[in-house]
């Protein structure tokens, strides 16, 4: 089977197809209530939340947190999340656009620092399992980055050149985990960072996701 020469994304789920900024900032400060520590509104949060996790943590901290400390926040975190994730939905126009690539006859996946556990039935829930080549969430240990994940996922997809492909995601880490994999990036302000922090990163910043998919058109065109 040769490799197709049309573009191909690659969704990041969390604050990208999946709009749980709410539940995010919920967890984190039930997470930071453990350890006595103020709450974050979504704007503090978005300007200072990075990848790995630890070193978001030392921002707010102003040390890196102690592996008790860590396991402590990190089990609150998801144990929260889970809870609230129920409440929460795709991102506006999410499903149509992901409807209308694959029409189109291109192709997508989804990669994300998720649990891979939860998130394969996460997606099959939404009805949209069927748009994507291959579903990758997190395996082994929560709070690092993506670029090592990104790099198997495209090796695994052996039909797609990474040369056109397109990331698209809501943190800086997306753009360096496509740039670690030969792959080009789109930055999505509706999650994690601040527009100003995503801007910093050198890589096509937009609002929505129709303007990502745009934009993702015109990078590979």
């Amino acid at each position: 089977m040769g490799m197709h020469r049309d573009a191909h994304i690659v969704w990041d789920w969390n604050g990208t197809l999946f709009h749980d900024v709410d539940a995010v900032i919920g967890a984190t400060n039930a997470a930071f209530a453990e350890l006595g520590l103020e709450p974050l509104t979504l704007e503090r949060y978005r300007e200072l939340y990075c990848v790995p996790v630890p070193k978001f943590y030392e921002r707010l901290m102003g040390r890196l947190p102690t592996e008790a400390e860590w396991e402590l926040m990190d089990t609150t975190f998801h144990r929260y999340y889970t809870e609230h994730r129920v409440r929460c939905a795709l991102a506006e126009g999410a499903a149509e656009l992901l409807a209308g690539w694959s029409s189109a006859g291109r192709s997508q996946s989804i990669l994300s620092m998720y649990g891979h556990e939860d998130l394969v039935p996460l997606v099959r829930g939404f009805g949209i399992e069927s748009h994507f080549l291959r579903v990758d969430g997190r395996t082994g240990p929560s709070g690092g980055g993506k670029s090592e994940h990104m790099v198997r996922h495209l090796g695994a997809l052996t039909v797609v050149d990474p040369a056109r492909t397109v990331v698209i995601g809501d943190a800086a880490d997306d753009a360096l985990a496509a740039r670690h994999a030969g792959a080009r990036a789109v930055l999505y302000s509706g999650g994690s960072h601040s527009r100003a922090s995503l801007e910093a990163v050198g890589v096509p910043v937009v609002d929505t996701l129709a303007e990502a998919v745009e934009e993702a058109e015109r990078l590979v065109a």
